[in-house]
C-alpha cells in the first residue's frame, strides 16, 4: 500500500491500523510516566479517541503515530496534574509493599522512583529516548521543543539519573 493509498483512509481504518502497531509501546511509554498501567492504557485510550474525532483534520496522515504520541504524553501530563489534586485534597491509602520483592523488583523500582525524582521534561525525554529508542527529531516533534532542547534534557536528565541511581543502588 502506497503513501498515497493511505491519504484516503478513513480515520476507523487509519486508527485501526495504527491501533494494532502500537497500542503496546504508546501504553508502556504513558506506564513509564504515569506509573500506573490501569492510567496508562486508560490514557492511551482517550489519545486514540481524540486523534480519531480530529483525523478529518490531520494535514499529513502519515503522522499520525506522532500525533498519538504526542496525545499519549499530554495526556500523561494530565493525568499526574490530576493524581496531584486528588492527593492534595483526599487522604489515600497507600497499598502495603509485598515482602517477597526479587532483586530485579527492587531495582526496577529504584529505577522507576529516580525517574520520578527527575524533572517532568527530562523524564519524559529519557523514557522516549531510552524506552521507545526514538530519534531526537521524533522525540521534540512529540514535546513540541527544538532538538537542542531535547539534547539538553537528554544529557542533564541521565546525569540526574546517574546519581540518583549510585545513592540507591
Amino acid at each position: 500500500m502506497t503513501v498515497t493509498d493511505r491519504a484516503v483512509w478513513s480515520a476507523d481504518e487509519a486508527l485501526e491500523q495504527l491501533y494494532a502497531a502500537h497500542w503496546r509501546a504508546l501504553v508502556r511509554l504513558s506506564v513509564l510516566l504515569v506509573r500506573d498501567q490501569g492510567v496508562a492504557e486508560e490514557v492511551v485510550q482517550d489519545a486514540f479517541v481524540a486523534v480519531h474525532a480530529r483525523w478529518s483534520k490531520v494535514r499529513d496522515p502519515d503522522l499520525g503515530l506522532a500525533y498519538l504520541r504526542q496525545a499519549v504524553v499530554n495526556r500523561s501530563r494530565s493525568a499526574l496534574r490530576h493524581r496531584g489534586v486528588v492527593e492534595r485534597h483526599a487522604a489515600t491509602l497507600r497499598p502495603v509493599d509485598s515482602p517477597d520483592t526479587t532483586p530485579d523488583t527492587d531495582r526496577r523500582e529504584a529505577v522507576l522512583d529516580a525517574m520520578r525524582a527527575l524533572p517532568q521534561r527530562q523524564r519524559e525525554v529519557l523514557a522516549l529516548r531510552y524506552y521507545l529508542d526514538l530519534s531526537e527529531a521524533e522525540i521534540a516533534d512529540a514535546l513540541g521543543i527544538s532538538r537542542g532542547a531535547v539534547k539538553s534534557h537528554a544529557s542533564r536528565g541521565s546525569a540526574a539519573l546517574r546519581a540518583l541511581l549510585e545513592e540507591t543502588l
